[in-house]
């Protein structure tokens, strides 16, 4: 559980509750979906192949400043390189 909260977190993830469900432990939480990109095949390899997850959207927010910037560059950078 904490490797997986962990990983969460790195991905600019929040952690809104834990929950338990028979044998399952279930970790509800808002992740933006520019992290999520193979996250199962992650997941399962955090936890030996028994993790799963869903994912529904919740809401937009405003992307933190250090990505902003970093979508920017990208996208100059394309438009740049398809001239």
């Amino acid at each position: 559980m904490g490797d997986v909260m962990g990983d969460i977190s790195s991905k600019r993830g929040k952690i809104l509750g834990m929950e338990s469900d028979g044998h399952f432990q279930i970790i509800k939480s808002l992740v933006p979906l520019a992290e999520l990109y193979k996250y199962s095949s992650h997941l399962r390899s955090l936890t030996q192949g028994r993790g799963v997850h869903k994912r529904r959207f919740d809401h937009y927010e405003e992307v933190p400043k250090e990505v902003e910037h970093k979508v920017i560059e990208e996208y100059k950078k394309s438009r740049e390189e398809g001239d």
